[in-house]
């Protein structure tokens, strides 16, 4: 029989190569260890989970291709590193580049009713498309395949998905007026306005009701513009009588609680 020690390698070369294997082994997987507070003891609980977004936010990336869109939310824009959770190329290809666990920097400053930071509830989906053409149905029919995942799996309300201009309606634009959100209200996500559309009552605040429903008013005319563009599909910065009906239909969802039912 032989000794345990027989096992060892006696070449130094070999010894030394083993070591190295050791300990890059063991970083390894103090890498993937969470983080400790040094100022404490560790008593660990197994009563935790991982992050849960509450919300998806919808952007195009206003480059010439996915291809394009990948190098820069794998590197860096003008504005510094970007990235997304998803993209979906116009061919309907969907790639994912950081984990739904994960914080993805797509957002920027902003909020949406109380989420004051949209990139810590938020699940990032990019479009590939330039803003100024239309989405290609492939694209669309991917993201609501999308959609019905994220929603159903990680438990966020199917209404609860938003442009990136809803937001930050003084810094972006995108998803833009020509992103079909009807569409994706008749497949069952986004808050939407139930029709027939009725006259609101007498005294009804329309700048209270954009307020419900997530809009940022330090800037109203933006907040408007951005309304426009994912409930009318037009531009504007006035609202007219059929925004108010709109912003009536959809307050009225959210007081009685149907917005937040989850659609099966």
């Amino acid at each position: 029989m032989r000794h345990p020690f027989d096992l060892l390698p006696t070449n130094p070369r070999v010894a030394w190569r083993s070591a190295l294997l050791a300990l890059i082994l063991l970083l390894a997987a103090c890498a993937h260890a969470p983080p400790r507070n040094p100022l404490a003891t560790w008593v660990p609980s197994p009563n935790h989970d991982v992050r849960r977004p509450v919300l998806i936010v919808l952007h195009f990336t206003n480059q010439n291709s996915a291809q394009a869109s990948l190098d820069t939310l794998r590197t860096k824009n003008s504005g510094g590193p970007v990235s997304s959770h998803y993209l979906i190329g116009s061919d309907g290809q969907i790639y994912q580049l950081v984990s739904d666990q994960l914080r993805a920097w797509h957002a920027g400053s902003g909020h949406w009713g109380t989420i004051t930071d949209v990139n810590s509830a938020s699940i990032g989906i990019e479009l590939d498309n330039d803003g100024a053409t239309p989405f290609a149905q492939p694209q669309i029919a991917s993201l609501l395949r999308l959609l019905g995942d994220l929603t159903g799996r990680l438990h966020i309300p199917r209404t609860q998905i938003v442009g990136h201009e809803d937001f930050a309606p003084t810094r972006k634009d995108d998803p833009g007026p020509l992103f079909p959100w009807q569409q994706l209200a008749d497949a069952g996500f986004g808050l939407w306005p139930l029709t027939p559309l009725v006259d609101p009552p007498a005294g009804f605040d329309p700048w209270m009701a954009l307020g419900l429903v997530g809009y940022p008013l330090e800037d109203r005319t933006a907040a408007v513009r951005a309304f426009r563009h994912h409930f009318r599909g037009m531009q504007g910065d006035a609202l007219d009588v059929e925004d108010l009906r709109i912003l009536y239909s959809l307050t009225q969802q959210i007081e009685s609680g149907s917005h937040t039912r989850a659609v099966d």
